[in-house]
């Protein structure tokens, strides 16, 4: 693989990292759930079973209560692996809190920042690059 499609497949694969955290920070569900192949596993930060298949991941995201929230992405680093595969590599950082009711800006959660990593397997799809596994972990306790 030449060097210059290399790049092009970091370049794209970091994209893929940062549409993925604009969506999930607007509670844009289907879009995030776009973001993974059929049959992906996810499995959160915050820990417990993981989820697998689109539908699944999507139905999992829509169960979650709505919070106030904005994601971080750094020291994104992508492995490309060959010209249809890639494993990513980022860290996360996660403020959350509470929206009042008079609409005013949030009010931070006691437990946040969250601080942790997301590692990924990506893959080239008709549609563009995947998630095929998504994989998050925390660094500290909360």
């Amino acid at each position: 693989m030449n060097q210059e499609l290399r790049r092009e497949i970091e370049a794209e694969v970091t994209r893929l990292i940062h549409e993925y955290v604009w969506a999930n920070d607007a509670q844009d569900w289907d879009a995030c759930a776009a973001l993974y192949t059929e049959d992906a596993v996810f499995r959160r930060p915050s820990g417990g079973d993981p989820v697998v298949g689109r539908e699944a991941i999507l139905d999992s995201f829509k169960a979650r209560p709505p919070r106030a929230q904005r994601h971080v992405i750094a020291n994104t680093l992508v492995d490309v692996e060959g010209p249809a595969t890639a494993r990513a590599k980022s860290v996360i950082i996660l403020y959350m809190g509470d929206t009042p009711e008079d609409g005013g800006l949030p009010v931070q959660d006691a437990k946040s920042p969250l601080v942790g990593t997301f590692t990924d397997l990506v893959v080239q799809t008709p549609h563009g690059w995947r998630f095929k596994e998504r994989v998050g972990g925390l660094d500290f306790r909360p």
